[in-house]
């Protein structure tokens, strides 16, 4: 059971980061500095609503498990 936990806890953590790192950020870069049109590179607004989604479930997910393994390994 914990061996189970906590490689569920591992790979939801990795989700987490990865769907971290595919947020775009508050500006295109270079490309928006110098003129350049920004909507190429940031995503529409339903698929960031929906990385969004996925990315606080994975967050609620990791803190419900962490604090679950943290009462089943003491």
């Amino acid at each position: 059971m914990k061996v189970f936990l906590v490689v569920l806890d591992a790979v939801i953590a990795v989700g987490l980061v990865v769907s971290i790192f595919l947020h775009s950020g508050k500006d295109a870069g270079l490309s928006m500095t110098f003129g350049g049109a920004g909507g190429s590179f940031g995503g529409t607004g339903v698929v960031q609503k929906n990385l969004d989604r996925i990315t606080v479930a994975l967050a609620v997910a990791f803190f419900a498990l962490t604090v679950a393994l943290g009462f089943v390994i003491i």
